[in-house]
């Protein structure tokens, strides 16, 4: 299968029905945010284990969520203490991913990390986020690449899983052109009243500091 063209507004809204219908059915995205290209399903069991096998991941290393907004979080019972509220008003939409409480009955537990909590982000890609609101859920992310390799810059092709399933059709590829020179988004732990900074990225800590003051980790 092909990869969809995914750059310009009219290709967004073209793709939209036929890539959520494949979601719905349990398929696999392949696709580009404002870091790096990700792949990512339906925040649901089946399809995150599915999404494990592919990226060749240990089950106990969780997939993040993109959101389109706060509320898209909240309605999958994700709770935002003062912390979390702050940094979102600050860098959402974004890339900050939060890790937050919540999210009980309602999210998969493989999507849980160590701490306790599921790592979300809304997403600032355009595309993504219109996907994303189109879908009605999340869509879970994680680097387009095997463990251990660079983060891809351009739709993936040069693993050995990803070939095989987009010619399988379990996976679709969509095509948002080459991406900038940017880092992947930097990752903070609001699961605690005091913020933990798990990954600086595309944000540095002077960023969330400059922003957010003494809410910053």
């Amino acid at each position: 299968m092909k990869p969809v063209p995914f750059r310009t507004d009219a290709e967004v809204e073209g793709a939209l029905s036929p890539v959520t219908a494949h979601l719905q059915r349990g398929g696999l995205l392949a696709y580009p945010t404002e870091t790096v290209y990700g792949v990512g399903s339906r925040a649901r069991e089946a399809d995150v284990r599915a999404l494990a096998q592919l990226k060749g991941r240990r089950p106990n290393k969780p997939f993040l969520l993109l959101v389109s907004g706060r509320t898209m979080a909240e309605a999958q019972g994700l709770a935002f203490n003062e912390v979390a509220s702050a940094l979102a008003r600050a860098f959402w939409p974004g890339p900050l991913t939060l890790v937050l409480p919540g999210g009980g009955g309602r999210l998969p537990d493989l999507l849980r990390g160590p701490e306790g909590g599921i790592a979300v982000r809304w997403t600032s890609h355009r595309g993504m986020a219109r996907l994303v609101e189109a879908l009605g859920e999340p869509i879970t992310s994680t680097s387009a690449n095997l463990p251990g390799r660079p983060f891809p810059k351009t739709p993936p092709s040069n693993t050995t899983s990803v070939p095989a399933a987009a010619e399988a059709g379990t996976l679709v590829v969509l095509d948002g052109g080459v991406l900038g020179n940017s880092p992947p988004s930097t990752v903070v732990d609001c699961t605690r009243p005091t913020p933990r900074l798990v990954r600086e990225g595309a944000l540095t800590l002077v960023d969330l500091r400059r922003a957010a003051g003494r809410l910053a980790p």
